[in-house]
């Protein structure tokens, strides 16, 4: 008797169904820069060569965040060493010891000098000109002054004013390496799968040599956590943080300019009104109290950096001292420069043929800034570390302009031993300190350059050259499609890198199958991009 079936079968067998990469382990999808990056996979025969193919991910306590964080700390205790000659007394011995040491800080001097030691209230209290020489009030903002104001409150008050500054400044760089430490978690978790360019922040020469020069880590970490969370498509927490970064140092406001433009060319507008009212309420509800309380101190910050004259660091300074001319223009001049370089990044922005990356566009605009300024401190390379390492993550790139901005890290301290040798004149001459700004300038330019072609040629840029990504640092525009652009700028993609021009392409194209299937619909997908592209607009089938 034969068996009863209830139907018959099918000899076929079911199709599986297609992998959901969505849901791999971030450890397994995340890019290594042994596997893309030259200088990366020469450097890791030092820790035993590259990762393997068998290599196992999330099996070690080493994941990558905590790798880089002990770095980072690392780099910052070193960096703390550096400056052992002025804690062990150079900083109390006359100016010439701090400066051929190069070891100098802000932060000790200025406990007594803008009465910290005195117990007087920032901006509340004016400072007695005996001690500040002549600044009558705190010439930070409101934030970084509340930051030196609770280090000075732990910072245990004795006879010896000299011991209560190094306490001081022990304080603050506690402080401070709890900034970087937020400053690196951030850049990791920013772009999911790549953690490791959070390395390139933490072996950065220009944070060891600078986080306790001043204050600017502070500000530095709370723009980082801002572009984090926009990052996690949170727009109003990323403003909230934007705006309280403003509230300690003015440069974060700029990155306001970058989202304004990408939010235009992709319809974003929600977003955008989201992110800017979050920072201008939260720059309010800092500022407002004080400057109601004091108006003149709190308006001190920014008339000392209306009226303060050119400075070390800068372009105009070059200029003045080649041609015997003093530049009382240089305001003038620096908002020109800045204005014409924005409206050029502006037109970036919409002209590339796919839309720029969040953190390339805030290096462009921030690296204006310091290019164009009347000033340049030593740690105004802070700001920019962060946004290379997320703009730019190639170390041979951000190598050579961390190289030039250490020439000028020492070459600023080496002039200053000169001018304060009397003389004796030992240290860097006029001459000298003229070509490492040049340094300085062109090192930063480079690094410009480059992310510029990045955008102009998206099939260059190491971002999107892995697993198909678009804007992992972008949020609300990762993915999306542009509704507005200047077509004239904007040319067809070639067959060879149709897929950089349409994001889903490129994540088709680079999938984890690689299948065939998938490159003919990418090329598909592509020859029909260029059939809907328009002189204004550009939009995806």
């Amino acid at each position: 008797m034969w068996p009863m079936t209830s139907a018959p079968t099918d000899p076929t067998p079911a199709p599986k169904p297609p992998p959901q990469h969505a849901a791999r382990p971030a450890e397994e999808t995340s890019v290594r820069p042994t596997d893309q990056d030259e200088v990366a996979t020469a450097a890791s025969e030092v820790a035993g060569g590259r990762a393997g193919r068998r290599a196992v991910h999330g099996t070690s306590w080493w994941t990558p965040l905590r790798t880089v964080l002990v770095v980072t700390l690392g780099m910052f205790v070193l960096g703390m060493l550096q400056k052992a000659p002025c804690f062990g007394g150079g900083w109390f011995s006359g100016q010439a010891a701090q400066y051929v040491h190069a070891c100098y800080s802000d932060i000790p001097h200025l406990y007594n000098g803008r009465g910290f030691a005195e117990g007087l209230v920032p901006y509340l209290d004016r400072i007695p000109e005996r001690i500040s020489g002549g600044m009558e009030y705190l010439e930070y903002p409101v934030l970084t002054g509340a930051f030196m104001q609770f280090a000075s409150v732990l910072t245990p008050g004795g006879d010896a004013l000299v011991q209560d500054e190094k306490t001081y400044w022990l304080i603050n760089a506690g402080m401070l390496a709890v900034c970087a430490a937020a400053l690196v978690t951030c850049v990791v978790r920013t772009h999911r799968n790549r953690p490791w360019d959070g390395m390139l922040v933490a072996l950065a020469p220009g944070l060891a040599l600078t986080a306790t020069v001043n204050w600017d880590l502070l500000a530095v970490a709370m723009t980082a956590a801002g572009m984090l969370l926009w990052a996690r498509s949170r727009p109003l927490a990323a403003g909230v943080l934007i705006g309280l970064a403003t509230a300690a140092k003015l440069y974060p406001a700029l990155l306001l300019g970058p989202l304004l433009v990408l939010c235009w060319r992709a319809g974003r507008w929600g977003a955008f009104g989201r992110v800017t009212a979050g920072a201008a309420v939260s720059w309010l509800v800092v500022n407002v109290p004080v400057m109601v309380a004091s108006p003149a101190g709190w308006a001190k910050f920014y008339t000392f950096s209306q009226e303060r004259p050119v400075d070390f660091g800068s372009l105009w300074l070059i200029l003045q001292q080649r041609t015997g001319r003093e530049f009382e223009e240089a305001n003038l001049y620096a908002i020109v420069l800045m204005v014409l370089g924005c409206a050029a990044i502006a037109a970036l922005a919409l002209c590339a043929p796919r839309r720029p990356r969040f953190a390339q566009l805030s290096f462009l605009v921030i690296a204006l800034f310091v290019l164009t300024n009347k000033v340049y401190s030593p740690q105004y390379v802070l700001w920019l570390i962060p946004l290379a390492a997320l703009a730019r993550p190639k170390w041979r790139d951000f190598l050579i302009w961390q190289g030039c901005e250490v020439v000028y890290f020492l070459g600023i301290w080496m002039y200053l031993a000169y001018t304060s040798s009397g003389d004796e004149r030992q240290g860097l001459p006029e001459d000298g300190y003229q070509l490492v700004i040049l340094a300085h300038l062109l090192g930063t330019l480079y690094l410009c350059v480059v992310i510029v072609r990045d955008a102009l040629r998206p099939e260059v840029d190491p971002v999107r050259r892995d697993d198909g990504s678009d804007d992992p640092g972008g949020g609300v525009l990762d993915r999306a499609p542009d509704v507005f652009a200047l077509g004239p700028l904007v040319p067809a993609p070639s067959r060879r890198h149709a897929a950089f021009a349409d994001p889903s392409t490129a994540a088709a194209v680079t999938s984890a199958t690689g299948t065939a299937t998938a490159t003919a619909t990418a090329t598909a997908t592509a020859t029909r991009q260029r059939r809907t592209v328009r002189w204004g607009t550009a939009r995806w089938e």
